[in-house]
């Protein structure tokens, strides 16, 4: 694999506006996002933005932007345009979507999530952790995925996601987390495709794939990293990202 990691951004959010730019110890959440991707090491980076002062911002910090359309219609949609940008001879066959508001987002997990791509017959990888408590299953906001390992397995189809919790009777349940890596041809095919009927009910892209037959597999991993989405996330990674954390990242 030859993966490069795509952050999209963009300005426009109803409950945290200008969430990108978000001041986190001196510097825009973005750049935070910018600097976990490149403490991963799997790939180069860039950041799929809309607006000048992101693009701005990740230049200051030694980073790639790449401008792209604001009317596209997902951050899956950007991260294909600004592939298509940056990359136009194809060099890199694997694509790590990583969203711009997980700003404390570990190294490892962004490794962890180009597990599945091992598997030649995985089209898109994704990430689960444990559910914790009744809360967090019951909350809309967290993503569930029908998943199943057997003991000593850490990789697994990806069966159904659902903002309920799923699957029924005993035993775990996973929280899906957002972070996905594409082969290349399956990003191009998945944002070919029209939005499909579950995708519409459950407000969920991902079961575009699933309904058109594309496979995918999660790797588990422990915890779910948190994102920002509001001024109370906001004020949790001001405390979690003290002002040395960027140093701590750019240490080999």
């Amino acid at each position: 694999m030859n993966p490069i990691v795509l952050i999209p951004a963009r300005m426009a959010s109803t409950r945290l506006p200008g969430k990108p730019m978000a001041d986190i110890h001196g510097r825009p959440m973005i750049v935070h996002v910018l600097e976990a991707a490149r403490a991963a090491g799997i790939g180069p980076v860039a950041v799929a933005c809309d607006a000048p002062e992101i693009e701005a911002a990740v230049t200051a910090a030694g980073g790639t932007a790449v401008m792209v359309a604001e009317d596209l219609p997902s951050g899956t949609d950007r991260i294909e345009r600004a592939l298509a940008m940056l990359d136009p001879g194809g060099i890199h066959d694997t694509v790590v979507n990583l969203q711009g508001d997980l700003p404390a987002i570990p190294a490892e997990l962004l490794r962890a999530v180009l597990t599945p791509l091992a598997d030649p017959s995985v089209d898109i990888a994704s990430l689960v952790a444990p559910v914790v408590s009744t809360e967090e299953a019951a909350a809309p906001s967290v993503v569930k995925c029908a998943c199943a390992f057997p003991p000593g397995v850490q990789v697994a189809p990806a069966l159904y996601f659902s903002r309920h919790p799923i699957p029924s009777g005993e035993g775990p349940l996973w929280h899906h987390i957002g972070l996905y890596a594409y082969r290349r041809a399956a990003l191009a095919r998945f944002v070919s495709l029209p939005a499909s009927p579950l995708e519409i009910r459950e407000k969920l892209e991902q079961l575009r794939a699933l309904e058109a037959g594309m496979r995918i597999a999660v790797a588990r991993v422990d915890h779910a990293p948190f994102g920002v989405d509001t001024p109370a996330d906001l004020a949790r990674a001001r405390a979690v990202l003290h002002p040395g954390i960027a140093a701590q990242r750019e240490t080999p």
